[in-house]
């Protein structure tokens, strides 16, 4: 009989051994670990989002380019295009993640853009989402 077991990184087993850093840099010391997979996917996604591609010298195609829409208009087909370059890039470079939902909520009076997204990991067990204003 097939069945679909939870895997589970060995890494959260071990409550001591740091298998990230968290978002923001808040700490008192220089960097504060997390010590879970689903934080560490966590700030990966929004550290992927909130990096623009060309940033990193090593790794030119990395960064989920949200800051492309920085000085667009507020506009249905600007939303339209920014949701959609969610889709693709989780598509293209998280394959393990399954996007749940993309809400891209605008405030003109504010000129804010608020991007919402929702995500599992079923082989993990992990649901979350992650929120970027922008």
């Amino acid at each position: 009989m097939a069945f679909n077991p939870l895997i589970i990184p060995a890494t959260d087993f071990k409550p001591n051994t740091g298998v990230g850093i968290n978002l923001p840099f808040s700490a008192g010391e220089v960097f504060q670990c997390n010590y879970t997979s689903k934080a560490a996917i966590k700030n990966n996604l929004i550290n992927y989002f909130l990096t623009e591609k060309g940033e990193r010298i090593d790794n030119p195609e990395f960064g989920g380019g949200l800051r492309s829409f920085l000085f667009e208009q507020i506009a249905d087909n600007t939303l339209t295009d920014i949701e959609d370059e969610i889709i693709s890039r989780i598509g293209s470079y998280f394959p393990s993640i399954v996007l749940e939902a993309v809400n891209i909520l605008s405030i003109p009076d504010t000129n804010i853009i608020r991007v919402i997204i929702k995500y599992s990991i079923p082989q993990q067990g992990i649901e979350d989402e992650i929120e970027i204003n922008f």
